[in-house]
């Protein structure tokens, strides 16, 4: 089934997905006459490629993601460092658990690659079940390794016949999403798959 992605802030960049990737990419008045029978998606914002988060062994092997029952104890940001050891060492069901919710922290944010080498099986089995791309890290890293609200490392743009992952956010334009950060994403496409979407 088609399906047609497009924001209010970027008619011009419509994605039409197909199962697991872009049929077409253009302004949304041309793919929509072209397909009346696709499915609509339509959200506030801009479409984007999406982002590539380039700490990928820094918040999936190095960094605890609390459960939301530990909150009252741990809070509910990551936690790095000596504290993060410890809960890690408690063994592969751990250390699987944080990375899927580190994952999804990631998705809640545009993340549709990540970057740097995954050593851990736990945190391997976590990317490639949410169908993120691996990708290799930029020849200069964007800061601290954080989720939100910088450093944003844009990928390439979208192109027909490409795995369908991008996301979405409510900004008006790249500039206020660079300055506004990645905690503005509405909704985060994988594989096809609508994998994140803002209640």
């Amino acid at each position: 089934m088609l399906t047609l992605h497009t924001a209010d802030a970027s008619p011009g960049t419509a994605v039409l997905v197909d199962g697991a990737h872009i049929a077409a990419v253009g302004p949304y008045e041309r793919l929509a006459a072209g397909h009346p029978d696709a499915r609509l998606r339509r959200w506030p914002g801009i479409l984007t490629p999406g982002l590539l988060n380039p700490y990928g062994p820094e918040l999936l092997e190095q960094a605890y993601h609390p459960d939301p029952r530990e909150a009252d104890r741990l809070g509910t940001e990551p936690v790095f460092g000596e504290r993060a050891r410890a809960l890690l060492a408690a063994g592969p069901s751990a250390r699987g658990a944080s990375a899927r919710r580190g994952v999804q922290r990631m998705l809640a944010h545009g993340t549709v690659a990540v970057a740097g080498e995954l050593r851990g099986r736990e945190a391997l089995d976590a990317v490639r079940r949410a169908g993120l791309a691996l990708a290799g890290r930029p020849a200069a890293l964007p800061g601290p390794a954080a989720l939100s609200p910088v450093p944003l490392v844009l990928l390439p743009a979208l192109g027909a016949g490409q795995s369908a992952r991008f996301a979405v956010f409510d900004v008006p334009d790249r500039d206020t999403l660079v300055r506004d950060g990645a905690s503005t994403c509405v909704a985060t496409v994988v594989g096809g798959r609508l994998v994140y979407r803002r209640r």
